[in-house]
Order: structure tokens, then sequence, then C-alpha cells
């Protein structure tokens, strides 16, 4: 089976996409497949590049790799594809959605609000879900253009900067916790990982740099276990995941906080999925297996 690498991408993550599928290509078993690198500078890429393969295997980040386009474009060139359909790749790209459903499905997750320009912004709503909030793309990833603001003198200044980055932007109340990470792998929940950044909070240094972040496999106490598990299968259920994802939560005070779910969570070798795989068994290159499997068996190669 020849497996294209599909990797770069045009959005704010190409860097990291680039290294998960370095690490990928690295990775691959290459008894198995023949493994080539494809590397998307420009959206026609995705068309021109993936002609003669077999299995796109999808290391990009970001818009146009995680929002369900580039999958569906595959799926128009019947080419199978690594992790879930176009639909839940949009639904949880878009923070605003996900969330939305999250609440109706029961979850909880932190109070938001939404702006699409400046002329939006109601400070007495954000007021009212009080201070300190987190600013942030919409649809961005790894935490890029994302700010915990303090006080209303620096809320602006914060929305700014993440409407560089998208059309919409989201003000979203802080909860002050332990940040966990729940990796799924075909409906099962993997061994849980606590956060702990060098920072301030998980930002794109802490994700990526050698040492930016204390990440440990933890065992949860019952019954907080069975509560995050309850809450990590209510993601994959009402998003309609598939093969793979990962949910990133705080464990708050009062209760626990869904923050995002991630389809295609980042292969690096800092990166937080292998290390759940790892604790429960699967090499590297047996996850990447595993994924090419359950993905061909959800595409119904």
């Amino acid at each position: 089976m020849k497996i294209g690498v599909i990797m770069g991408g045009i959005s704010s993550e190409r860097e990291v996409s680039l290294n998960t599928g370095k690490e990928i290509l690295n990775n691959l078993d290459k008894n198995k497949y023949e493994v080539i690198p494809i590397v998307i500078d420009k959206k026609e890429d995705i068309i021109e590049k993936t002609k003669d393969i077999d299995f796109a295997f999808i290391a990009l980040h970001g818009k146009f790799g995680e929002d369900g386009i580039v999958q569906a474009v595959l799926e128009t060139l019947n080419i199978p594809y690594s992790g879930c359909n176009p639909l839940a790749s949009g639904i949880c790209m878009d923070k605003s959605i996900t969330k939305s459903i999250l609440k109706t499905a029961g979850v909880s997750t932190a109070p938001w609000v939404i702006i699409r320009n400046m002329n939006e912004l109601d400070l007495k709503k954000v007021e009212e879900m009080g201070y300190p909030v987190v600013v942030k793309p919409n649809s961005g990833g790894s935490s890029v253009a994302t700010s915990i603001v303090e006080e209303e003198k620096y809320l602006k200044e914060a929305i700014a900067e993440a409407f560089k980055w998208d059309h919409e932007v989201m003000i979203e109340k802080y909860i002050k916790g332990q940040e966990i990470t729940c990796c799924i792998l075909d409906g099962e929940l993997l061994p849980v990982i606590s956060i702990k950044p060098k920072s301030h909070f998980f930002d794109y240094t802490s994700k990526y740099a050698d040492g930016g972040a204390e990440e440990t496999i933890i065992e949860l106490p019952s019954p907080l276990k069975e509560k995050v598990e309850e809450a990590v299968l209510k993601c994959w259920k009402h998003l309609k995941c598939s093969v793979y994802a990962r949910v990133d939560m705080i464990i708050g005070e009062d209760d626990i906080y869904v923050l995002e779910i991630n389809t295609l969570p980042g292969m690096t070798r800092n990166s937080l999925f292998p290390k759940s795989a790892n604790a429960f068994g699967l090499s590297f290159s047996e996850l990447l297996d595993r994924i090419v499997e359950l993905s061909m068996k959800e595409r119904n190669q």
C-alpha cells in the first residue's frame, strides 16, 4: 500500500504539521507500506499531489487540515484517509459549535461569548463571566494568539491579536484547575495525561518545546475517573468522532470542564497522543498501524 503523509499546509500551524509529518514518515512500518511525503504549499496541491496514493495519512493542523475540507476533497477523489470524517472535523474545529453541542449533551464547558468584530464586544457580558478570561481565535489551534486577560484594560488588545488569525474570536471564562488530556482510540479511552506547563498556561512554546511542560501519565481516583471517562465518551459520541481524537479538559474546583476536541492530534516527538498510547502498550509504529487499519475500516476499504 502506498501511503502519502500529507503535511505542511497553509495555516498558522504549518511548522507543527511538518514536524508531525516527519515523525509519521519515520515511524510508519516500511516493511508494510511504501511511504511518501506530500507537502502542501497551496490548496490545489491536495488534488495534484495525491493522485497515485492508496491512503492519505493526514498530518495537517489548523485550517485546511483539521476543518474537514481536506477530508471532503479526499472523499471526492475516493482516497481513504486517516481520522475523523468531514462533519466531525468541521464541528470540532469550531470551538463555539463544539461547546454548544456539549452543553446540550450535558457536558460541562466554561461560559463563553463569540464576537465577529470589535463592535460586538459587550463588556458587561464579559464582566458577568468574571476576570480572568481566555481570548482565542474560535477556529485556531496550538494556542496561537491565545491570551489570558486579567483585567478589562487588556481585553481589546488581546482580541485584536486573535482577529489576526480568525474572523471569529472566543472570550471564555478562565477555569483554574488541573489540565488533563484524554486520548481516544476507536472509542476507547487511553491513559490520561496531566499537563503542568512551565509558563502561565499551556501555550505554543509549552506544547512544542523540549521541556516546555511536565506531562505525566496519571491514574485518576474514583469517582473522578468515571466522571472524566463519561464526559470524554459523550464528546466522542455527540461530536461524531471516529478512529482517534484527543479531548482537553480542566479539573476545576467544582466540576470538570471540556476545553476542546482535537480531531488530528499532534504526532511530534513531544506530542501527547504517542505518550498516552505508549503507556497503553502501543509503540509509535503500532499506533500508526492501528490508525491506518481503523481508518481503512471506517472508509469501508
